[in-house]
């Protein structure tokens, strides 16, 4: 074959539907024989298949190519021994459309293998995770980029989280072997989009919210971000313990970042701590007189927040959140980890807020409540959610007591 001087008349801009039509039937498995017929030709092609064939150009409204014929002049011209090989010296290598598909559903079958070795692999939202991503084309656009690995990569991630305050290089470092592999990119977005499924959250679209999901699942991005609000509580053992115990008595709210927690440690004091969700609670809190303490994870725990929490161990700790599924969520998790007992987080405590008004619809993923099953049974036939907000009055009658 002569590769040079084919791919020179054969690539001729004339011939390219010819050679395109060739390329489709390889792909579909039909033998190069018979006539080619190319609808409303233009002159160029008329003209480039009529010197290729060594005829007179025709004047009929569609062009026919017999294919042995065409195959014989490629041959007589020294070009190329057969046509097959000379629409691939042109167009590369052509792989019928059948072999291609049964290769690709083989990665793809290896791919979401790779992923359900994880050790979550029993877990509904892992299952949903990885239903979504073959269902939805993303596993399909990472086949389409040769990266066939990156699903197995994310899992592997996931297989280190929960953990406990850990740095998002560290992580990325244990998981992959790259410090910076989770900063951006596709893995991260892969890893981010189960976390959400694993906390019932949105998908992150701002570097907030990124940073936000990581620390539910105790990794940290910036220990300076990550942070918690407390009010009189009281702590010795470093400078921050000191700083704490003075802002206490000065009735002021005190907000803690988790390199003060990591670099201060220190010794929780206060008798017992009470955790609520929203800052307004808190705020209230400040013109009451009372000597609680009251820890505000303003959401969805930070690491910050684990992390002061974890220096509480041995004390009473009364947690409540919204009536909604992410404020069921939270509670079950804080009395599995810290032993906590609900704060009016009770069937009644909820029917009398919603009897209040300013409710809302429930919106996300269902929880359970564990601590009273009637609670969730009720959500779910109000469809209501009520936030902790309503209840202040109730909660300041609590922290005065």
């Amino acid at each position: 074959m002569d590769g040079q001087r084919l791919r020179r008349v054969l690539g001729d801009p004339a011939l390219k539907r010819l050679v395109e039509r060739l390329v489709q039937r390889l792909e579909h498995g039909r033998p190069l024989t018979g006539p080619v017929r190319l609808e409303r030709p233009s002159e160029a092609e008329r003209t480039a298949v009529a010197r290729l064939l060594g005829r007179r150009p025709g004047r009929g409204s569609s062009l026919s190519v017999p294919l042995e014929a065409l195959e014989e002049a490629l041959r007589r011209a020294g070009l190329a021994d057969d046509l097959r090989s000379a629409v691939e010296a042109v167009a590369g290598p052509v792989v019928p459309r059948a072999e291609r598909q049964a290769a690709e559903s083989a990665r793809r079958r290896a791919a979401l293998t790779r992923a359900r070795r994880s050790r979550h692999a029993g877990e509904p939202w892992f299952q949903e995770w990885l239903e979504g991503i073959a269902t939805d084309g993303t596993l399909t656009r990472l086949l389409g980029r040769g990266e066939d690995d990156l699903l197995g990569r994310a899992a592997a991630v996931l297989d280190l989280l929960p953990a406990d305050t850990l740095p998002l290089p560290v992580l990325a470092e244990r998981a992959t072997g790259d410090t910076k592999a989770l900063s951006r990119g596709p893995l991260a977005g892969l890893v981010l989009r189960a976390l959400a499924l694993r906390t019932a959250l949105p998908v992150p679209r701002t570097r907030l919210a990124e940073r936000e999901l990581w620390e539910t699942a105790g990794v940290v991005v910036d220990d300076l971000a990550s942070q918690v609000l407390v009010l009189g509580l009281t702590a010795t053992g470093s400078p921050l313990g000191e700083w704490l115990t003075g802002a206490a008595a000065a009735r002021v709210p005190f907000r803690i970042t988790l390199h003060q927690l990591i670099t201060m440690p220190i010794t929780v004091t206060s008798p017992a701590v009470w955790v609520c969700e929203n800052p307004s609670v808190l705020r209230a809190t400040v013109t009451v007189p009372t000597d609680a303490a009251l820890i505000c994870t303003e959401g969805i725990p930070s690491a910050a927040c684990h992390r002061l929490l974890s220096h509480c161990a041995g004390r009473p700790v009364h947690w409540r959140g919204d009536f909604d599924w992410t404020g069921l969520r939270t509670t079950a998790m804080a009395l599995d980890r810290y032993g906590a007992v609900p704060w009016r987080m009770s069937t009644a405590d909820y029917n009398s807020a919603l009897a209040a008004g300013d409710s809302e619809p429930l919106r996300g993923t269902p929880s359970s409540s564990p601590w009273d099953p009637s609670l969730a049974t009720r959500m779910h036939e109000t469809g209501r959610a009520v936030m902790e907000e309503r209840l202040i009055p109730a909660l300041l009658t609590d922290l005065t007591a």
